[in-house]
């Protein structure tokens, strides 16, 4: 019989063969308040606090939504006491465990006071957040960050504590951007504000990584035939796991350091290797593999011409744009890459990839373009991976594209570059005035344009 997922049920989940939580969760203090749980969160901050618990840690988390979007998680957590499963995938298998670091969630949507008074409890020490890559802009009305600096301004009304804002989203300067965002809508609102903003409160940066698919019915299916355990929303994650991190807290941490998160002042630095190679890779395959009709990522790289485009791109135009990272050469950290892409148990998958492409390119892969611009150096793979974006959003229609908020604008120059290749360079949100203004950029790009017309994306990678 299946055993919903419980605090009641762990002994009985544990016998069936699945770790469970052996600290007491009522002990933990959620001193960590976190905005965005979804996949990601669940298996990479969470998961590094729930093995601090298992060795006598004692912080614990509480997740808030924000977002109407955030419902169906509430619902799923409450009813199962705030646990869930998370399945390490790997080509020789997989292996769930138990995780109960989440303690506690409070759905807040459109009730921005208990929000504030949340940020204001004394014990919270840490606000930490996902929110994705455009989360942190201003170009137009945010609620979530005026949302935040809201609950800044109460919790500074009530005694002033110190807070760590702690971004764990991916993008480059992840802590500036939080600081930025804050700091701008802060300064609408009052000097005081801004006072505790920039006294009482710190931003570390940091480079996160786990590849961390989208749950499946599938994968909710597994766990009950193969266990006999009942989870609304499981997680599936590969084994692999980084965080890189400024020790820069205002409020106390967690021993992050004794469950293998690396505390350096080079955080930039790691940020460029997973922008430039992990990243960028994803980005490169994304659209010339979906035009294909490639579902999974370990199915691309078992192409040859994609494991050789990318093993090429790699090696000649992203690893001499970055600075060697002492003890960790960039050409082992680019065959780590490709080694996770093989990964058969993860099944990641390629929409997942091609999701908000208009703020991803201009991190990911711009700065490399320009860097090799600079070095005359080689773009014909990162062309070729643009002009597959250009191709992807002018042929699929717009129902069926991957999330992109910015994408039917993007789609308006992709439409016109299909007579002339150049007029995708005028997307001024991703192409820089130097790209647009360098002739041998966009002859690789109508080279690239041609080529995918002609012979697809297989037979464009071939002939590259």
């Amino acid at each position: 019989m299946p055993l919903r997922l419980s605090t009641s049920n762990l002994d009985a989940i544990e016998r069936r063969g699945i770790p469970v939580p052996h600290y007491d969760r009522v002990a933990l203090t959620p001193r960590i308040l976190h905005i965005g749980v979804g996949g990601f969160h669940r298996a990479h901050l969470a998961r590094y606090i729930d093995e601090l618990a298992e060795s006598g840690g004692r912080w614990g988390i509480r997740g808030i939504g924000l977002l109407d979007a955030d419902r169906r998680i509430a619902s799923v957590l409450e009813s199962q006491d705030h646990l869930y499963t998370l399945i390490e995938r790997d080509s020789d298998g997989s292996r769930p465990r138990i995780v109960g670091s989440i303690v506690d969630y409070r759905l807040v949507a459109d009730d921005a006071d208990t929000f504030a008074g949340q940020v204001a409890t004394p014990e919270i020490g840490i606000l930490s957040m996902t929110i994705t890559e455009g989360g942190y802009s201003l170009d137009k009305p945010n609620p979530t960050i005026d949302t935040i600096v809201t609950g800044l301004d109460v919790r500074r009304a009530r005694g002033g504590k110190p807070l760590t804002i702690l971004s764990c989203d991916n993008l480059p300067g992840n802590g500036n951007a939080a600081r930025q965002a804050v700091t701008r809508v802060s300064e609408a609102r009052s000097d005081d504000l801004v006072r505790y903003v920039e006294t009482a409160c710190s931003f570390p940066n940091s480079m996160v990584d786990r590849i961390t698919p989208q749950t499946t019915d599938a994968d909710r299916a597994w766990l009950q035939d193969e266990f006999g355990v009942d989870d609304g929303w499981p997680v599936v994650s590969e084994p692999f796991r980084q965080w890189v991190l400024e020790d820069s807290f205002a409020a106390g941490r967690p021993r992050f350091e004794d469950v293998g998160v690396l505390f350096t002042d080079r955080v930039h630095d790691w940020e460029l290797y997973k922008l430039r190679m992990l990243n960028a890779t994803h980005s490169c395959m994304a659209y010339l593999m979906a035009i294909e009709g490639v579902v999974y990522v370990d199915e691309a790289v078992a192409v040859p011409a994609v494991r050789q485009y990318l093993e090429r791109f790699l090696s000649t135009e992203a690893i001499p744009t970055l600075a060697e990272i002492p003890g960790h050469p960039a050409a082992d950290y680019g065959r780590t890459v490709l080694s996770r892409f093989e990964n058969t148990g993860v099944r990641d998958q390629i929409a997942r990839l091609c999701i908000d492409g208009t703020a991803k390119f201009p991190s990911f892969l711009i700065p490399t373009v320009e860097r090799q611009l600079e070095l005359d150096g080689p773009v014909e793979c990162a062309a070729l991976a643009l002009a597959g974006w250009a191709r992807y959003l002018a042929t699929v229609p717009a129902a069926e594209r991957a999330y992109d908020p910015q994408g039917d604008r993007a789609a308006t120059f992709a439409v016109r570059s299909l007579e002339d290749p150049r007029a995708f360079l005028e997307l001024d949100q991703v192409f820089t005035p130097r790209l647009r203004e360098s002739n041998r950029f966009a002859e690789a790009f109508t080279e690239a344009s041609a080529a995918l017309a002609e012979h697809g994306s297989i037979g464009a990678l071939e002939r590259l």
